[in-house]
């Protein structure tokens, strides 16, 4: 019998975990090879997981609803006809109810490098164990009796790094688990408003206010209350350790699209007769950002430390509204990109991402991010930079406004002329305020003298 492990994947550079939102098979179903098995739900993606061989599903490990860390196996697909016998029918008992199984971590620097996934028994470093007025632990000792080894043993690696972000002191903390474990549960618990003082670090907030301290909102009469999803949770979290990582720091620029609109509205109808996708105006953008990206390559970097990485790929992540969140699709390669090269594959990134069918490479791996808040009617905005990347692009709505523009004569006249503020957040810790500027006023450059051959 030939058995074939089917894991959670990796569904983004940051993400260690994923939730099993729903089976699309049972056990006993036969399957097809690349046929949707199971969907799962992150912060960066909901999207639908296809087998890795024709089989049939022999045994489920973990079931709706839970949430386990990547390359966990959540099942098993028999391969071989006629192997699989009708006592294997029976769904066996979830292994993912282990704790453990559901708070592993995983290493972020093969993702961060644009490597492949980590593998199960590669480990990711672990992060120091903070203690009351001392020092991080950088490294415990093997003595099985040494407090560092029973605080360690008492708690998963996921736990600790919680606890090590957060300014918690795993000695103070009585978990649920057995023998008094923490789980990442206990942990939640103690961040939003639970922290025993025997477990408080310097917990402080900006401004300098105490977060252990900070009351816990109560629900009043006639209030409802509901739970949030596993993707507004997870994008909650990536949220706020984007702030406490990234020093940002945002500038604006209007920008004329005049030209562009009018380049596309002559070129719009041969464009979509040869190629058959709509063109919008973000594929123009797109290719000027890239060409802004070229000139100051910096803006397509990631901190390592001490260290600046540099990308080569031009790897542009396009943010995408959903009903239930947001999910950020990524141009791979775009330099190499023609501007229907680039409209091709926003429409199908865009598209797939709405239906759910997005596979994990394709939201992993991105170097800037650009969000079109835009369409919504927003004029401009502050966006929150996608780590590890050190800047993103906001555009606000593209609309006709009055502006004064030199006559040929020297007199100033008012036209009505096509535009819109866009935004740039970016990390002050490596990027100067004249960099981004500068990468700004090249990307205005480029769309307002946009070449009409280059569609």
């Amino acid at each position: 019998m030939a058995l074939v492990d089917i894991i959670m994947p990796q569904m983004g550079e940051s993400i260690a975990e994923g939730t099993l939102s729903k089976w699309l098979k049972k056990v006993g179903d036969e399957v097809k090879r690349d046929e949707p098995i199971f969907e799962i739900s992150t912060d960066k993606v909901d999207a639908e997981i296809p087998a890795p061989n024709a089989g049939v599903l022999a045994e489920i490990l973990v079931k709706e609803g839970e949430t386990v860390a990547v390359q966990t196996i959540v099942a098993r697909l028999e391969t071989e006809k006629g192997a699989f016998s009708a006592a294997a029918a029976k769904t066996e008992e979830p292994a993912a109810q282990k704790e453990s199984e559901s708070e592993e971590p995983v290493a972020a620097a093969a993702a961060s490098s644009g490597g492949p996934p980590p593998k199960t028994e590669s480990k990711a470093p672990e992060p120091p164990v903070r203690h009351q007025n001392s020092a991080p632990t950088t490294a415990f000792p093997q003595n099985g009796n040494s407090f560092e080894e029973r605080v360690r043993s008492k708690s998963s690696p996921l736990v600790r790094k919680m606890a090590a972000e957060h300014n918690l002191d795993l000695r103070g903390l009585q978990g649920s688990g057995i023998s008094g474990r923490v789980t990442k549960k206990d942990i939640l618990g103690f961040i939003n408003g639970g922290v025993p003082d025997s477990a408080r670090v310097s917990m402080h907030a900006p401004g300098g206010a105490d977060v252990g301290h900070l009351p816990m909102p109560e629900p009043w009469p006639g209030d409802r209350v509901e739970a949030m999803s596993k993707m507004r949770g997870l994008i909650s979290d990536h949220m706020v350790a984007s702030r406490r990582t990234s020093a940002h720091v945002t500038s604006f620029m209007e920008i004329d699209l005049t030209r562009v609109a009018r380049i596309r509205s002559r070129k719009r109808a041969e464009f979509e007769a040869a190629t058959g996708e709509k063109l919008t105006y973000l594929p123009f953008i797109i290719t000027s950002v890239v060409q802004g990206i070229k000139a100051f390559p910096i803006m397509n970097s990631s901190v390592a430390g001490k260290n600046v990485i540099y990308r080569r790929p031009i790897n542009i992540g396009v943010a995408v509204a959903l009903d239930w969140g947001l999910i950020v699709p990524v141009i791979k390669n775009a330099q190499d990109l023609s501007l229907s090269g680039i409209t091709r594959a926003l429409n199908d990134l865009a598209g797939r991402a709405r239906a759910k069918k997005l596979s994990p490479e394709e939201v992993q791996d991105g170097t800037f991010t650009i969000t079109n808040p835009g369409v919504f009617g927003s004029i401009m905005g502050t966006p929150i930079i996608n780590q590890p990347q050190v800047a993103i692009l906001g555009i606000g709505a593209i609309e006709k406004r009055p502006k004064i523009l030199p006559g040929q004569d020297g007199e100033d006249t008012i036209a009505i002329r096509t535009c819109a503020y866009f935004s740039i957040s970016f990390d002050h810790r490596i990027i100067d305020g004249a960099v981004a500027d500068q990468f700004l006023a090249h990307v205005k450059k480029t769309i307002e003298e946009f070449p009409e051959a280059g569609v």
